[in-house]
């Protein structure tokens, strides 16, 4: 799959907004609960990772640890030079926490006692490049195996939260304890860096060769790349997860103990209307779920008993519950062959004079062709709500879902794009529908009072699962990018394997790929069930593309399934698409996939 150069800048600019906002939520602690919050665990010798933040500038205790740790491995620095508190103290503040993409954790032993530091370096490179930095044990008794599993931890989590395409090292060559220590660690060996030594007064430097100058080196930098070998398969590799960062962790303890009273909408209201922006709608509500959100836009518009809302044929099921929940039928409309999303045609085809609603959904992360789709429902005087319920950020012709419909809904449910653990929230841009479904959502209240006017529903978000949201939405174009890699990942390993086809976005979509899916040949040797099957005895956790729902018993209505969705539904798989995924697992599922079908 090839990348365009505008993909590419894209993903380079997300990267570098990674690093920054990673960084500097790292470093702008200035209280022990907040900087606790945002620490790594290291579980099995029970110490912590703790970023270096604005509170220690000031723990002139530590700032003499840190100056005795530099006396002590000053060979392993390319400046050495006397080190003082004064100086020790100006680097805290100049050259670490005033410097964007460089970031330093305290390792601390299970007493809490810092043991060492690690951190990371030059973290804005145009190739999204990576430097672990500032790697030293300052306490060499005591505590064995706390470095290494502090490293290992640091990695993860720099792979999990930044996505860089490399992360490496430098290291004296002749240092050769730290070299063996590094390829334990998944580091291998790259090239040589040639280093020149210069003395300025008590300072010694070793600076890169410059190119061209063929006298001999005084000394060596070593590159080493981190490759570990992954033992991908050993156990489960699940369908979704979501990625929790420093932020996630700090709103949520802040909303746990302080988000009451007079707080407690405080993460409410910025988590709403940071959402809204980020969409570029007018007016919103958080809800408890996106089926309820969808429940509250079916009331507002007035859809009832005698009305019809035409929906696709393959959803989740929560898409036409919610206009039976309001008394309407639902129609079932086929899907589109590349996208799955609504099909246009099928859609006007089965308008009525009953018909009142039509509700896409940009299913699995791709956009329903909402264009043609709007220009169809305002030609019969039809009402839209989009079920976004697994498409933020997704884009039709580039503009994000969500902002074509009368009303919009998503899902912050545990498995999406951005959890909340379960939520949802209810968009629109005009303001008498706005309200009308604020008062469905409130009980039916007269705001401001406890007036009940009208029959209303409770459907509300807890201030605590804002905070976790408030978190996610910080990082959305960063895990985008994180379900589009891993698709691309799918793409190489099962390139030009005819058994199975993967669900490439269509020309006028960007999709954010929240389930990577594909379509597995009628003629495969293996059927879609028994794959699955022997796919989980080999611990990869897929599941099976919503059959034609049309075909549940529920219906009042019956109805024959759509062709392309019952097909779809029939074939169609989800495969692992948790945006903590690494490359390794997605190798291993392509792996299983081409030695189950084999050449069928």
């Amino acid at each position: 799959m090839t990348i365009s150069a505008p993909a590419l800048e894209r993903r380079t600019s997300v990267y570098h907004s990674a690093v920054k906002r990673s960084f500097a939520t790292l470093k702008q602690s200035e209280q022990l609960a907040e900087l606790m919050a945002k620490s790594l665990s290291l579980p099995a010798s029970g110490g912590w990772l703790v970023p270096v933040s604005r509170l220690h500038a000031s723990d002139t205790e530590l700032i003499t640890k840190l100056s005795e740790w530099r006396r002590e491995n000053y060979f392993a620095y390319p400046s050495q030079f006397p080190v003082t508190d004064e100086r020790t103290t100006a680097w805290m503040n100049d050259r670490l926490l005033a410097v964007a993409d460089r970031v330093l954790f305290l390792v601390l032993d299970k007493h809490g006692k810092p043991v060492g530091h690690m951190g990371f370096a030059n973290g804005l490179s145009a190739d999204r490049t990576l430097e672990a930095d500032n790697i030293v044990r300052g306490v060499k008794q005591g505590n064995p195996g706390i470095m290494s599993e502090g490293m290992r931890v640091l990695l993860d989590w720099a792979e999990e939260k930044l996505g860089p395409e490399q992360i490496f090292l430098r290291v004296f060559s002749d240092n050769t304890h730290a070299v063996e220590f590094y390829k334990r660690l998944g580091f291998v060996e790259d090239v040589l860096l040639p280093l020149r030594r210069s003395e300025n007064g008590e300072t010694i430097s070793f600076s890169p060769v410059q190119e061209g100058d063929s006298a001999p080196a005084d000394k060596h930098f070593l590159r080493m790349i981190y490759r570990p070998e992954r033992a991908a398969g050993k156990t489960m590799i699940l369908t979704a997860g979501p990625s929790i960062s420093a932020a996630e962790s700090w709103y949520a303890l802040d909303a746990t103990q302080t988000g009451w009273n007079s707080k407690w909408s405080g993460y409410l209201n910025k988590f709403e209307s940071a959402f809204k922006e980020y969409v570029g709608v007018e007016h919103g509500m958080l809800t408890s779920s996106c089926t309820g959100a969808l429940h509250i836009a079916l009331l507002a518009l007035g859809i009832g008993p005698g009305d019809e809302v035409i929906v696709p044929d393959i959803t989740w099921v929560a898409t036409a519950n919610a206009v039976r929940y309001v008394g309407a039928t639902p129609v079932f409309a086929d899907v589109q062959e590349g996208s799955w999303c609504l099909d246009p045609v099928s859609f006007e085809s089965l308008i009525t004079e009953k018909t009142k609603c039509v509700m896409p959904v940009h299913l699995y992360g791709h956009p329903a062709e909402m264009d043609t789709i709007v220009a169809i429902a305002r030609k019969h005087n039809l009402y839209i709500v989009e079920d976004a319920a697994p498409a933020i950020g997704a884009e039709c012709n580039g503009r994000k879902t969500g902002t074509y419909g009368d009303f919009a809904a998503f899902s912050f449910q545990g498995a999406k794009l951005l959890v909340t653990g379960e939520g949802g929230i209810l968009l629109t841009s005009n303001k008498d529908l706005y309200n009308k479904a604020y008062s469905i959502w409130d009980q039916g209240r007269r705001p401001g009072t406890f007036w009940i006017q009208d029959q209303g529903y409770k459907y509300k978000l807890a201030n605590p699962l804002a905070a976790i949201g408030l978190g996610q939405l910080e990082r959305v174009d960063e895990l985008i990018e994180a379900k589009r890699k891993i698709f691309e990942w799918y793409d190489e390993g099962l390139a030009g394997f005819a058994p199975v086809q993967l669900n490439y976005e269509a020309s006028w979509a960007r999709s954010i790929y929240w389930m990577s899916s594909i379509v597995v040949s009628e003629t495969a040797s293996v059927s879609r069930d028994e794959l699955i099957k022997q796919l989980k005895s080999r611990n990869v956790d897929t599941r099976p593309v919503f059959p034609a729902i049309s075909q549940y018993p529920i219906w009042e209505r019956r109805q024959e399934a759509q062709p392309t969705a019952a097909r779809i539904g029939r074939q169609g798989i989800n495969l692992p698409s948790g945006v903590c995924l690494k490359r390794d697992h997605i190798a291993y599922v392509c792996a299983q996939i081409r030695e189950i079908l084999g050449d069928s």
